[in-house]
């Protein structure tokens, strides 16, 4: 259930809400739950009603169910940590957290914040993968020389993933939680699957990748990992205690069913999820952190003045989405016909090529900053790029604001052939390839001259 919850304010906000406020719920606690939930714009979307959340006093016997939130406790320290109260051995504190001894582990628990511009940690959930970042963040250390041990732990449980039966037997589970703040605790989180090492179809020799990073000149490496998130809706508390008493192998019926197919065979049952819509809100198309903001703000700023100098830009962004994508010209508005930038898209091999031509439309329109409005692009923006596609062609839209509904509705009911790009895909392109700070993207900005 998706509830509009009216403009800022906690007055018009709460009689709102009050309209909306589920069965079973008393008022002051729905309202508690609710107005501690940022407002981006005019309008949050909640979905509360559908989440189950467990109290932090019930953490010791909880099972794991995905997209579940569990409480953090009341005291501003350590102690209130859901994780280590959940998952005995884990520890209360960083984004890696191992179990047992050695580099053979009961269990990891992989935490993301979703605030580090450096480290994108990121789960598809339409496919199952979730890419996550090692802990060697900072210079000044070898790639395997981190206080976790966290590249080590991955460096020895993805060359057993790839074994046989005995080896993958002795990869540990990874269970996998993001940041999720709610009105009881800042340090509450929320559960998104266990995983396991690799994903289907991607060879082994990129699955585990060293990569490069520069922090103030100096450079070092860390993991880029990718595992596979396992059809598994809930986690039983037999298992999760079997593997705190390091038992769990002995009792391999406790275990879920994916994980027993995934060492048995190695076959991977990835959890996806078919999108149940097919247009992106204002705020799904919006950055929805703080380092996306000021990233999206930056561009904006840096473009806003001449809004020709950011074809190329916009261009660039969507040769960066895909390895495929060929800009053949960025064109002048006297003489494009309404196109900003014409390319091509590589299908099959690059031996026997086929390609698939494209227009691109970039629409420098300012983003929601503060309390001030967004400038959406419309129906006369959409429908002047789908008049220039031919036979065959495809069109995209790239834009620092967001698409409105209708226009974003017809294009999509109509299944005109468009791709929208907008003002949260920029910013998160832009971190995911390595410009996620304020100085990096202005690096890259001054490479485009005004």
């Amino acid at each position: 259930m998706l509830l509009p919850l009216g403009k800022p304010g906690a007055g018009s906000r709460g009689a709102t809400l009050l309209n909306s406020m589920p069965s079973g719920l008393k008022q002051k606690d729905w309202l508690d739950l609710a107005l501690s939930r940022p407002l981006h714009g005019t309008f949050a979307l909640l979905r509360l009603d559908m989440t189950r959340i467990f109290s932090f006093e019930d953490l010791p016997t909880a099972d794991l169910v995905v997209d579940a939130i569990y409480e953090g406790g009341s005291a501003r320290n350590t102690g209130s940590d859901p994780i280590a109260r959940l998952l005995p051995g884990a520890g209360n504190q960083g984004g890696f957290r191992a179990s047992g001894l050695g580099t053979q582990k009961k269990f990891v628990v992989l935490y993301s914040s979703g605030e580090e511009g450096d480290w994108p940690d990121r789960l598809d959930l339409n496919t199952g993968q979730f890419v996550y970042y090692g802990d060697n963040r900072t210079p000044g250390h070898d790639l395997h020389d981190t206080t976790r041990r966290g590249n080590l732990i991955l460096k020895a449980a993805f060359e057993s993933a790839h074994g046989g039966v005995a080896k993958r037997s002795q990869v540990p589970p990874f269970f996998v939680f993001t940041k999720c703040p709610t009105a009881k605790s800042n340090r509450s989180v929320q559960f998104k699957g266990l995983a396991v090492p690799g994903f289907p179809g991607l060879p082994m020799t990129e699955d585990l990748v060293a990569v490069w990073k520069t922090t103030s000149g100096e450079r070092f490496q860390n993991y880029r990992a990718v595992f596979t998130v396992l059809n598994t809706a809930t986690v039983p508390r037999l298992w999760i205690d079997s593997l705190s008493l390091g038992s769990g192998a002995s009792v391999p019926m406790t275990a879920p069913s994916s994980w027993r197919l995934w060492i048995d065979s190695g076959a991977y049952a990835p959890l996806t999820s078919e999108l149940t819509k097919v247009t992106r809100t204002e705020e799904e198309q919006t950055p929805d952190t703080e380092l996306k903001r000021a990233i999206l703000e930056r561009v904006w700023r840096y473009f806003k003045d001449s809004p020709h100098a950011f074809e190329s830009f916009a261009a660039r962004i969507y040769q960066l989405t895909d390895q495929r994508v060929l800009i053949d010209e960025i064109t002048r508005g006297s003489v494009d016909g309404g196109r900003d930038a014409v390319g091509r898209y590589l299908l099959g091999l690059s031996t026997d090529p086929v390609y698939a031509e494209f227009s691109l439309e970039a629409k420098c329109y300012r983003p929601m900053i503060g309390d001030s409005a967004a400038n959406a692009v419309g129906v006369r923006e959409v429908s002047r790029l789908i008049s220039r596609i031919r036979h065959r062609q495809f069109g995209v839209l790239v834009t620092t604001s967001f698409v409105a509904h209708q226009a974003y509705a017809e294009v999509r009911n109509d299944r005109h052939p468009i791709i929208f790009i907008c003002g949260r895909d920029i910013a998160e392109i832009l971190i995911k390839f390595g410009y996620g700070s304020l100085e990096r993207v202005s690096e890259l900005l001054n490479e485009t001259p005004i």
